[in-house]
């Protein structure tokens, strides 16, 4: 399968199936209004601390549509929480949802970055369906 990013079509995954995996994961992750969900810019002394805190999930490793610069994509899981890390190098991103507020904290605390959003009270009326 190919993807259509900003520099052409480039390979994005073997499987269909793979790929309707991952659009299920990059739902669950972004749905929902921004409800339990922040995202970090990850210095590299935090990107030890996924991989290290989170079990990762067994997809392939793919580009962003963005550019080849923000590879390699990769998920990561714990109970009650949902990671995606973007890139290894100099501008990599971690993206997070919890299936609670105190999930979402946690992911917080494990990985101290300066994280983009803010809280509102809404976060904890309904959970994310993971």
């Amino acid at each position: 399968m190919l993807v259509q990013a900003r520099h052409g079509w480039v390979p994005f995954m073997d499987q269909v199936s793979v790929a309707c995996v991952e659009l299920v994961l990059s739902e669950a992750l972004l749905g929902g209004g921004g409800r339990l969900y922040n995202a970090c810019e990850l210095p590299a002394d935090l990107l030890d601390a996924v991989p290290e805190h989170f079990q990762r999930i067994e997809l392939p490793d793919y580009p962003m549509w963005t550019g080849p610069e923000e590879f390699p994509v990769r998920w990561f899981s714990a109970p009650g929480k949902l990671l995606r890390q973007d890139g290894l190098g100099v501008h990599s991103w971690l993206h997070i949802r919890g299936r609670t507020r105190a999930d979402l904290d946690a992911i917080c605390e494990i990985v101290p970055g300066r994280w983009s959003l803010g809280y509102t009270e809404s976060l904890s009326s309904e959970q994310p369906p993971f």
